[in-house]
């Protein structure tokens, strides 16, 4: 598919100011300092994904985590000890005392310091659009974990904080799985027709559920927070959460977004569970030219963790699944074939510690990597208009489950609705 079918969506992403444009500065001017020199790093939700992020992005820099922000004093000094760790090795002071910015306004703290040049937001998706627009006002490159938030509104605001940055700021959203090697490639045959002209395909997002730790003294209040991945404001579900990696890579491969979509789902098997999440969805999604994709999620019981993509063409057809043989079949068959292919995570941890192998080996590598260097040389990223287009995508498939009926493009983006989680962090984190 050479030739985008869907002028709707060239509308959205020009009118987003999409990630084409970028405006090359002198390096020294990026912070004032000299070109080769570590970008500081400062680290806004010290979790599992935002310490293997801000890790990464540490390894693969020249970059340095020199703060780290966090609602809860426990996840703080967690990270400040491991992030320390990290410094040493690389022969460099860790974190300051200074740059440890704990509780309810933790996060302008952090975005405040002089001494940070970007941010990795990795809080709850809930608070990425704000958190996203307050690190481009304050100046800041910034990572932002996927989702860019959980509702149509919040994604539209993330919108606007990419034209905020454009231009001036590197804005990543953490969709690592496009910097994958097997999968750049995969999608270049595809792109170039190897599979000829797409009918139809499916997606799948199978995982287990994903336990957290306990809290016996927590408040009700506190606990939502904590175990935010189960909560339905908080994390916008999981077909917006977790299922969207593969929402994001059907129209990348689609180089389109769905047009309307029709769902089902539920919360059988996970009722008794913390939370108020759905434990599976099943989504038909329609884009242009009338194709389909069928989507499968899960998240409940012990299943495995299996994620793939399969699409259906006039000349062939492609897999893609995280772990296992990525190919096409067909007239130009073709199958991955690189050479680092370290031990595969035990069952469970793959999607929830960061933890990735296989197919998806490079993926953080590259993806920080790239991030740090449009810093370093003024070729600066902006990706907030993809981010949005795949959480709308998301959204819609999750607004046909919700409701029962055929749920449309045009439809979703004229939804006001704003999700309020009904939380007063000031009574938090103390």
């Amino acid at each position: 598919m050479t030739d985008n079918p869907n002028p709707n969506r060239r509308a959205f992403l020009a009118g987003a100011t999409a990630a084409a444009g970028f405006m090359i500065v002198k390096p020294q001017l990026v912070r004032g300092s000299q070109a080769n020199s570590a970008v500081r790093v400062g680290l806004l939700g010290c979790g599992g994904r935002g310490t293997a992020d801000a890790t990464s992005i540490a390894t693969n820099g020249p970059a340095r985590i020199v703060a780290l922000a966090d609602l809860f004093e426990d996840r703080l000094a967690t990270a400040k000890k491991h992030f320390d760790d990290v410094a040493d090795k690389q022969h460099h002071a860790g974190v300051a005392a200074s740059q440890m910015f704990q509780g309810p306004h933790a996060a302008e703290q952090i975005l405040n310091s002089a001494e940070v040049d970007a941010v990795v937001v990795a809080t709850p998706p809930y608070f990425h659009p704000r958190h996203l627009a307050a690190a481009v006002a304050a100046g800041k490159h910034v990572y932002c974990e996927k989702p860019v938030g959980v509702d149509v509104p919040g994604a539209l605001r993330a919108i606007e904080s990419g034209k905020r940055a454009e231009g001036r700021l590197s804005l990543d959203v953490g969709f690592q799985i496009r910097k994958a090697p097997p999968f750049v490639e995969l999608v270049r045959r595809i792109h170039a027709g190897a599979l000829g002209e797409i009918a139809c395909g499916e997606a799948y997002y199978y995982c287990p559920f994903l336990k957290m730790p306990d809290y016996p003294k927590a408040s009700p209040a506190e606990l939502r927070l904590r175990h935010w991945l189960h909560d339905r404001v908080l994390s916008g579900d999981i077909i917006v959460e977790q299922d969207i990696h593969v929402v994001d890579i059907c129209n990348w491969v689609l180089e389109s977004h769905p047009v309307k979509a029709i769902g089902a789902g539920g919360r059988q098997g996970r009722t008794e569970s913390p939370g108020d999440n759905w434990s599976h969805f099943d989504v038909v999604f329609y884009y242009p030219n009338d194709v389909h994709v069928s989507f499968s999620s899960c998240q409940f019981g012990k299943t495995g963790f299996e994620a793939s993509e399969r699409f259906f063409g006039t000349r062939g057809s492609s897999q893609s699944p995280y772990s296992g043989p990525l190919q096409i079949a067909g007239d130009e068959p073709w199958t991955w074939s690189g050479s680092e292919k370290p031990d595969k995570p035990k069952p469970g941890e793959f999607s929830v510690t960061g933890n990735f192998s296989d197919n998806l080996a490079q993926a953080d590598s590259e993806k920080h990597a790239d991030f740090i260097q449009s810093i370093v040389t003024g070729k600066f990223h902006n990706q907030a208009a993809l981010g949005a287009e795949s959480a709308l995508s998301a959204m819609l498939g999750r607004t046909a489950a919700y409701t029962g009926k055929e749920a449309t493009w045009d439809e979703l983006l004229r939804s006001n609705e704003t999700w309020d989680a009904g939380l007063d962090l000031d009574k938090l984190g103390k």
